[in-house]
């Protein structure tokens, strides 16, 4: 017999974002995991549904304090996401006092700190730079993809292509996030950035997400943009990163590329019987 709406069991959420790079997190830890990608779609609906640019479950882990795994808002998973994994790691160290977290992503098992003053870094891990790592089609040099623009291609992941420009404030973000996610050179699409270098240590960046669009911040397109003009040789290997919604910080270390920025709880919820339906 079919579960009727009053039997159907409530589902609590966060919603947090980073320099408003925003997330739907869903607890899952001592529970089956919820989300399916018909759920995923339409609690991603900022019209119908809650809206965000990534969905974040929190799941338990045998060897790290926590798993995570990543929805994009149209119903895709994601392997990566630096602000979404910001903002658990500081929700789990408010709730445990811990200043240092593993938690465990598709990608790797990350390494969350407290930086202070309600500053949150996590080490992204070192980046994929092989053209069949990143995935690319084909073998070419990923310093200067042989598309227009020569971008750099980086996985931090997941799939990443930046483009140097010269002016990112009137940079298409729109036109080219929507064509080069889909380029045929990378089999599972890609995040679009593009990124103005404005000193060896500072860099403006407009940001397209996989399977999202345009968004005011990413973790791991801040990320994927440092190692690219670094390799570039037009910064070093620290830098801050002003994206559309503040400013984060990044660094390339021997041990992975460091992330750092503010995190914000916005308000918690309950989904309800029919949007669970």
């Amino acid at each position: 017999m079919e579960q009727s709406l009053s039997q159907t069991p409530p589902l609590r959420f966060l919603k947090m974002h980073g320099l408003g790079n925003d997330f739907v997190i869903i607890d899952a830890r001592g529970a089956a995991d919820p989300v399916t990608p018909a759920l995923a779609r339409a609690l991603g609906d900022r019209h119908m549904g809650v809206g965000f640019d990534q969905l974040a479950v929190i799941h338990d882990d045998a060897d790290a304090d926590a798993r995570l795994t990543f929805w994009n808002a149209d119903g895709s998973t994601s392997g990566a996401c630096g602000n979404a994994t910001r903002c658990i790691a500081r929700l789990l160290m408010d709730e445990t006092g811990a200043t240092r977290l593993r938690l465990r992503t598709e990608f790797d098992v990350l390494i969350a700190e407290d930086a202070g003053d309600r500053l949150t870094r996590v080490n992204m891990g070192q980046p994929a730079l092989d053209w069949d790592r990143i995935p690319l089609a084909r073998d070419v040099d990923t310093v200067s993809l042989p598309l227009p623009g020569n971008p750099g291609a980086v996985s931090m992941g997941n799939p990443h292509c930046v483009f140097v420009v010269d002016d990112a404030e009137g940079a298409d973000i729109a036109s080219q996030g929507a064509r080069f996610e889909h380029d045929p050179l990378y089999p599972q699409r890609t995040n679009v950035e593009m990124v103005q270098v404005l000193a060896p240590d500072r860099l403006r960046l407009r940001i397209w997400e996989r399977g999202v669009g345009i968004t005011l911040a990413s973790g791991s397109c801040a990320c994927a943009a440092l190692v690219a003009c670094h390799r570039k040789e037009l910064i070093g290997r620290r830098a801050e990163i002003v994206v559309d919604g503040g400013t984060l910080h990044g660094e390339w270390r021997e041990d992975g590329v460091w992330l750092t920025g503010p995190t914000a709880l916005v308000f918690e919820g309950v989904l309800s019987p029919e949007m669970l339906r």
